[in-house]
């Protein structure tokens, strides 16, 4: 953890439970961890790259991610692999220097290319037996906010990062 640089999070099952509320007019509603912002406000202000690559392209999901001062935001993302070498070339990223939380199959090949892999407790089998570090929060529920926490307290950044302006 004392290398980790940059976040790199999927959004379904890892910012969110994996569950959707359908409206009548057929949107997708998800429900966010506020302890899971604050801890992604957090590593923003203190110099982390913070980067997300989904597969699914909820619009809520982007501006709630923008207010949190996160600006790398892959929506609707059909190959992760190519997304995150895309990312990690533009900002000469080392892929050693990666934390990736992912929950499921589409986040598989890109957790093998990162330093730390890591998933929430209740990812798919498949994610757990790659993940360097399976938080013992589930998606959604504070597994993000688990990840960064540990990480920034590895780092000594953690408790310098709290000035009460996160939400």
């Amino acid at each position: 953890m004392n290398d980790i640089t940059t976040f790199v999070f999927d959004v379904d099952g890892v910012l969110t439970d994996g569950s959707v509320f359908v409206n009548t007019t057929g949107e997708m509603l998800r429900t966010m961890n506020i302890r899971d912002g604050y801890a992604l406000k957090a590593a923003v202000d203190n110099g982390y790259h913070v980067c997300i690559i989904s597969g699914g392209s909820n619009e809520g999901v982007r501006v709630r991610l923008r207010n949190l001062g996160i600006t790398d935001i892959h929506l609707g993302t059909p190959d992760k692999v190519a997304t995150f070498d895309e990312y990690t070339d533009v900002y000469n990223i080392l892929p050693e220097h990666v934390l990736y939380m992912g929950d499921d199959i589409p986040d598989y090949h890109v957790m093998q290319l990162v330093g730390l892999p890591t998933c929430p407790q209740d990812a798919s089998p498949e994610i757990k037996a790659i993940s360097k570090y399976i938080s013992h929060k589930n998606g959604g529920k504070g597994a993000v906010r688990d990840v960064i926490e540990q990480v920034m307290k590895v780092q000594g950044k953690w408790m310098e990062s709290f000035d009460g302006k996160h939400d």
